[in-house]
């Protein structure tokens, strides 16, 4: 499988693009889009995949939210999402801070196959799955610097299950964004060539 390719690095942003809206979603309304919500959460279990695009369901659809998204951040001088385009810099971030961190990592590994065996009695959105989700960020990534702090109407952010949710989406944001490395995307490059990243997402979305 070719993973260093122009397509899978837009697949693998895409999903920090959906992580990051949903963030947003969950901050600002306490809602998200449901099946976005499952597919982004759902790419945290799925560590053996036979594809970048397997790790998102194998179906472009799964992605449209993150693609509009990343699309309508591509357009233009003005930031179209400003929260989540800060949310999607700090995940890239994070990802590189964590990926020195051998002991998070292990933490992050555990953590990741209790929620799949939970996953067995529970549905992936299960407030227990979701639980454990938030605990491994709180763990791990919410460690280190700088914190990302998000956005939103106090009184929802401070509900748990909404916490948990939101917790679980940066872990996944960070999943997607050690995805898009591994496919060969780094910062320079996201610079260099803005404009065939957004040809190549609008392509994606058209399909």
């Amino acid at each position: 499988m070719e993973l260093n390719t122009l397509t899978n690095q837009v697949i693998a942003l895409a999903g920090i693009a959906q992580a990051a809206a949903l963030v947003e979603q969950l901050a600002t309304t306490g809602k998200a889009d449901e099946h976005a919500l499952e597919i982004t959460i759902g790419s945290l279990l799925k560590t053996e995949s036979d594809s970048v695009l397997d790790v998102y369901g194998n179906d472009l659809a799964n992605l449209a939210l993150g693609l509009k998204h990343l699309d309508a951040q591509l357009t233009g001088y003005e930031i179209a999402y400003p929260d989540q385009a800060r949310y999607c810099a700090s995940l890239v971030f994070l990802e590189r801070e964590l990926s020195e961190q051998k002991s998070m990592l292990k933490t992050i590994s555990i953590g990741l196959e209790r929620a799949k065996a939970q996953t067995d009695h529970f549905n992936l959105l299960h407030e227990n799955v979701l639980a454990n989700l938030g605990d491994i960020y709180v763990q791990t990534v919410s460690k280190l610097q700088p914190r990302i702090m998000v956005n939103g109407v106090p009184e929802i952010l401070q509900r748990q299950e909404t916490a948990n949710k939101i917790r679980a989406c940066l872990l996944a944001g960070i999943r997607s964004a050690m995805l898009w490395k591994q496919c060969g995307g780094r910062r320079w490059k996201f610079l260099l060539f803005r404009k065939k990243i957004q040809i190549e997402t609008q392509r994606l979305l058209k399909l």
